[in-house]
């Protein structure tokens, strides 16, 4: 069987219910352009990039750990990634999946590449907190990828009428995934970037470990940052500041990140240790990190959204000694980027 090209368009594969083949996906893009929502004109463009003669795409980081920045990938290597997935999850020609996620980032884009790949039928709607609304509210759904906030407002109708949902974009807190261990739709949380094409591993809900998708392998650095090895995404490795801890060949469990680390005395904390702790404990949004300090060099300080209110001791019981924040700062509203991942350099810099 002969690997699909970037220039394929599956034909079982559907949008919105209409089949439609490359020329019509053209058609529909300068539709979107010209007299499209919003929401719909970055998938026209996206359509035209991914059609044209070039064989490789230009694709925008989300800017969570850095300045958002602009990666030049092969069209072949999407391509790629979007069968790893299909085979991972078990996505068939036919399967009814739901979009859901912003196009302007790689995660929105693979959705649509999957589908016209393996030849989904694909329903796409604009992005919200609450995307199961309207005409797609009771419709039953195969394959749904999500933010962690989605997820959180959407669990009763995942629970009947959603087979399989991915997450990702940020962590899944304790508290939610208690939620989502309760439904009976199968839940992953995804792990990728877009170097990495999107995700290149998933853990069952239930699970502790993230699995690598086929004929990727992994190692770790001097620092036991992951380094990923994909060679039919990049020819290179793909080193992360991502901290591991490796499980057997084709697992590992996610310890926080390195450009995170709070050296406090000498003493170094990994801030999403102390939040998955505190997990539920603080009704709003919160995170940890270090502040300039004369006699501990970084002194650790937990920010929380909101208006300033009382916060019980008892909430930090379940913290180690050094891991206890010095300060809790309130913050009206965090920083974030467009798809909802908090900026915690930002937020702490503007302070």
């Amino acid at each position: 069987m002969m690997m699909p090209t970037y220039h394929n368009v599956h034909n079982a594969f559907k949008l919105n219910g209409f089949h439609f083949d490359r020329e019509s996906l053209l058609r529909v893009a300068y539709s979107f352009i010209k007299e499209g929502q919003d929401f719909e004109k970055p998938i026209g463009d996206f359509l035209l990039d991914w059609f044209d003669d070039k064989p490789y795409i230009d694709l925008q980081s989300s800017g969570t750990t850095g300045a958002p920045k602009t990666i030049r990938t092969s069209k072949q290597a999407i391509v790629e990634s979007a069968i790893a997935t299909g085979d991972f999850f078990g996505l068939r020609p036919g399967n009814k999946v739901l979009h859901c996620l912003p196009v302007k980032y790689i995660a929105g884009k693979l959705m649509f590449v999957r589908a016209f790949i393996l030849g989904l039928d694909i329903d796409f709607v604009a992005p919200s907190a609450n995307p199961f609304q309207g005409d797609i509210a009771d419709r039953k759904y195969d394959f749904v990828a999500m933010v962690p906030l989605q997820a959180k407002n959407s669990l009763k109708v995942l629970n009947s009428n959603v087979k399989k949902v991915i997450i990702g974009g940020s962590m899944i807190s304790k508290a939610l995934q208690k939620d989502l261990l309760k439904i009976a739709t199968e839940v992953y949380e995804t792990y990728g970037m877009t170097e990495t094409i999107t995700h290149i591993a998933a853990r069952e809900i239930h699970e502790k470990a993230f699995t690598v998708l086929p004929e990727i392998t992994i190692s770790h650095d001097y620092r036991n940052c992951l380094v990923i090895h994909a060679p039919r995404i990049s020819d290179d490795l793909i080193v992360t500041n991502d901290i591991v801890e490796l499980v057997g060949k084709n697992q590992f469990k996610f310890i926080g990140r390195y450009d995170n680390i709070i050296n406090s005395g000498g003493i170094k904390l990994i801030p999403e240790q102390i939040e998955n702790k505190l997990s539920g404990k603080i009704p709003s949004r919160f995170f940890v990190t270090g502040k300039s300090d004369e006699k501990l060099g970084e002194k650790l300080i937990l920010l929380v959204e909101g208006d300033k209110r009382p916060i019980d001791e008892s909430v930090f019981e379940a913290l180690d000694k050094y891991e206890k924040p010095k300060e809790v700062i309130f913050v009206p509203k965090f920083k974030q980027t467009e798809n909802g991942k908090i900026l915690r350099k930002e937020t702490a810099n503007s302070l």
